[in-house]
């Protein structure tokens, strides 16, 4: 999608602070982090939100947890615990129409959701 602004991350029409990469998968670090670590996960192929997903996205949708918990090893705050959220659509508090997954962590949490 051309005017995607998580599209251009992944072409690297904008900079991002990259964590992990692979064919699939980019998680790089939230601009706007709302805890200590706060990383977004998104897959490369362009999907609008969760809900636009059906069977067809299984691989995606699971492989976006296991890429979440790999980055959480990876970065040493699996042990101590993480969150992890994804918003879809507007009233879910979606900004950035591209699926996306919040790793939070890097300390204790409280009860608000990303």
């Amino acid at each position: 999608m051309p005017d995607c602004l998580f599209c251009k991350i992944i072409d690297g029409t904008i900079p991002s602070e990259k964590i992990f990469e692979n064919e699939e998968f980019l998680a790089f670090k939230d601009i706007n982090p709302q805890s200590p670590v706060h990383i977004l996960i998104i897959p490369k192929k362009h999907l609008a939100k969760l809900s636009d997903c059906g069977n067809d996205e299984k691989e995606i949708l699971s492989g976006l947890l296991l890429t979440a918990n790999n980055v959480a090893k990876e970065i040493g705050i699996a042990e101590s615990g993480y969150r992890v959220a994804i918003n879809s659509g507007d009233d879910g508090g979606q900004l950035v129409h591209h699926l996306h997954l919040h790793l939070m962590g890097g300390g204790k949490l409280d009860g608000r959701m990303a």
